[in-house]
C-alpha cells in the first residue's frame, strides 16, 4: 500500500510538472520535485502522509513569511538565519508528532540535501550556458 501511494504521488507530481512546464512557475515546478523528492526520501505511509504534509504546507508557508519580513526590513544575514531558524525550531514537535523524532529530523536533513542538489544544478545549467555562449563568439 505505502509503495502504490509512492508511486501515485510521484506519477502525479511528474504528470504534473511535465504537463504544466509552459505556464507554471519554476517555484511551483521546484517544490513539485522536493514533494516527490521527500515522499520518496522519508518513505510515507498513508496515514503519516495524511499528518505530515498540512504541517508541512503550514511550516512552508510561515518559512516564506519569515524569508519575506526579514528582506522587507533589510536585516542582516544573522538575522535571517535566526528567524529562519526560529520557524525550524516552532515545527520541530510538529513534524515529531506526525512522524517520528528521528524521522522528523530525516526530514530535516533530506530538506538540506534536496536544497544542495538545486542549488548544484543552477550552478550547473549557469555554466553550461557560459560555456555555449562563449562558444558561439
Amino acid at each position: 500500500m505505502k509503495r502504490i501511494f509512492t508511486i501515485l504521488l510521484v506519477l502525479l507530481l511528474g504528470g504534473s510538472v511535465a504537463f504544466s512546464q509552459g505556464g507554471q512557475r519554476a517555484g511551483e515546478r521546484v517544490e513539485a520535485l522536493k514533494i516527490a523528492y521527500l515522499t520518496k526520501k522519508l518513505n510515507l505511509t498513508t496515514e503519516e502522509a495524511q499528518k505530515f504534509w498540512p504541517v508541512y504546507n503550514q511550516y512552508m508557508a510561515d518559512l516564506k513569511k519569515a524569508r519575506q519580513d526579514a528582506r522587507s526590513e533589510e536585516a542582516d544575514e544573522l538575522e535571517k538565519d535566526e528567524k529562519v531558524l526560529a520557524v525550524r525550531k516552532k515545527y520541530q514537535a510538529d513534524f515529531s508528532k506526525a512522524l517520528s523524532p528521528a524521522r522528523a529530523n530525516e526530514f530535516y536533513r533530506y530538506e538540506k540535501e534536496f536544497a544542495n542538489f538545486v542549488a548544484k544544478e543552477l550552478q550547473e545549467r549557469r555554466q553550461n550556458r557560459l560555456q555555449q555562449r562563449q562558444n558561439r563568439r
